[in-house]
């Protein structure tokens, strides 16, 4: 585990509970996820355009998904990967404490 991954875990879950009294748990943990996905995949179609040569000022040379599908490491995968897994863990801990309280009320 690469110290970058326990950050994006911290930065996933510092978002998410901010946006907590603004919208539900899961809302607020797909909110980060999205993001860490969007920005890894930026990252991915850039590192494509350096390697075909593109410089800054001309127009990418990289399809319109190919970020998507190309150019993941494990390294990569899991900058995604972890902060979801944190993120859905916590919105399942609201969620259950919730429904627990609601039960013995």
């Amino acid at each position: 585990m690469d110290i970058t991954h326990l950050e994006h875990v911290i930065i996933a879950l510092v978002i998410q509970l901010s946006l907590l009294p603004f919208v539900s748990a899961r809302v607020a943990g797909a909110i980060p996820v999205a993001i860490l996905l969007g920005r890894e995949i930026a990252q991915h179609e850039y590192r494509l355009g350096i390697q075909r040569g593109w410089e800054w000022g001309e127009t990418l040379p990289v399809g319109m998904f190919e970020g998507v599908w190309r150019g993941w490491t494990l390294d990569s995968a899991l900058d995604v990967l972890l902060p979801a897994l944190a993120c859905g863990l916590l919105a399942f801990l609201i969620g259950f404490k919730k429904r627990h309280a609601a039960k013995n009320s």
